[in-house]
């Protein structure tokens, strides 16, 4: 048994270390990605006008809620993407199973999702620098302590994570059969017209408010976690029915 989970691990171990350095394409597309939203953030978000004795004011938030959204965008696409065939036969250059691959990817998931996480909310600096010195804009800064900016790194690491176990959970699916392609979309977007139609709230305005409306970060960080776990291993189990390659 021992052998048998060291055997598991050092493959896992080199699968992703293999992954890491495979997969550079998705890093660079989250750079292009993000600098896309960089790019649209420098309009500023929520912006109000007022007069008053003759003078005009407009205001501007600049933030980086436009990045952290294109991040999990671009995770959700990664992970559905590791799923197809190309990038699973990569893993047939190792002696290995559906279980080693799956967990590799999932390191892997977690690794982009920190990455993103990172850059995404630094982003907001930038953005904010920019503004100032490049459009001569009249900032006013508020301070950020160094554990609100991890606080922030680390809700942002959950939501991309969890983004990034949905992606994964849909991939696999559609792997199983292509109609999945099809039919998710057609579930979710049927759901919410169904709704409409029944005048009644919308499963998927309940699942927002679920997770992205919860006030205590310890609760989110369970809800987020229990989620991402649940999807993770049923993807797994999913995945370890295609062990024959085809």
């Amino acid at each position: 048994m021992m052998s048998s989970n060291v055997s598991l691990m050092e493959t896992v171990k080199k699968q992703y270390a293999f992954k890491m350095k495979a997969y550079i394409d998705a890093f660079s597309s989250l750079v292009g990605i993000q600098f896309i939203a960089f790019l649209f953030s420098l309009g500023g978000g929520s912006s109000s006008m007022s007069t008053s004795d003759g003078y005009h004011f407009e205001l501007k938030f600049y933030s980086a809620d436009l990045v952290i959204i294109f991040t999990l965008i671009w995770i959700f696409v990664t992970a559905i993407t590791i799923t197809t065939k190309p990038y699973r036969y990569q893993d047939f250059t190792f002696v290995t199973n559906r279980m080693s691959s799956s967990l590799s990817n999932i390191l892997f998931l977690l690794s982009a999702s920190l990455l993103g996480a990172f850059t995404a909310v630094l982003s907001r600096f930038l953005i904010q620098a920019v503004a100032y010195f490049l459009l001569k804009e009249d900032l006013y800064v508020a301070s950020i302590m160094t554990n609100e900016m991890m606080i922030g790194i680390t809700v942002s690491l959950l939501y991309i994570f969890w983004i990034s176990s949905i992606g994964y959970f849909v991939g696999a699916l559609v792997q199983v059969h292509k109609g999945f392609a099809l039919l998710i979309p057609v579930i979710v977007i049927g759901s919410l017209f169904y709704d409409g139609f029944m005048q009644r709230d919308a499963m998927m305005l309940t699942l927002f408010q679920f997770y992205f409306l919860e006030s205590s970060i310890v609760l989110f960080a369970i809800k987020t976690l229990i989620t991402t776990a649940v999807l993770f291993f049923a993807s797994i189990a999913i995945l370890n029915r295609m062990e024959v390659r085809r």
